[in-house]
């Protein structure tokens, strides 16, 4: 079946399944979150037509991988406002283009939301899947504790 994309806005019953897969692969950063503080976070990404939104790829009723658009993502940089993130898809249904699907289609929304440029911290330094995505390497920071490379993307409206 085909893959299509939802919002979390409109399949809220996944809130608790996307929490649970984002503290079993960010959690162990931060020892003060919780599955809880997670769902509590994204509960605020309920949006459709701006960020902070949460996106899902749904494969025949199951939610395969899900992406965020956000608003000012880290702190230390008070001036970029639009970040790409929580890109996760489960280990099972890695490896058929799931993730850069995930990738084009917040671009697009970006782009259709008159966003002009997008940012993104990741933990491959090298850039892995956004460099061959156009992101550009912007900076290498140690944030919270952990290095990370923060990239950017100028939208084309």
């Amino acid at each position: 079946s085909a893959m299509r994309f939802e919002f979390l806005a409109d399949r809220p019953e996944s809130i608790d399944l996307v929490s649970r897969w984002y503290f079993e692969e960010w959690g162990r950063l931060n020892p003060k979150t919780s599955v809880e503080a997670i769902a509590k976070k994204i509960s605020q990404s309920l949006n459709r037509d701006k960020p902070p939104l949460l996106l899902l790829a749904v494969d025949d009723g199951n939610v395969v991988g899900t992406a965020e658009l956000k608003y000012r993502e880290m702190d230390i940089y008070p001036d970029k406002e639009h970040w790409f993130g929580g890109l996760f898809v489960p280990p099972q249904c890695r490896g058929s283009g799931i993730g850069s699907k995930l990738i084009e289609r917040i671009s697009l929304l970006a782009e259709e939301f008159g966003i002009k440029k997008l940012y993104l911290q990741t933990e491959r330094l090298d850039g892995g899947l956004y460099a061959s995505h156009g992101w550009q390497p912007l900076d290498k920071v140690n944030y919270k504790g952990t290095n990370v490379l923060v990239m950017q993307k100028h939208i084309d409206t």
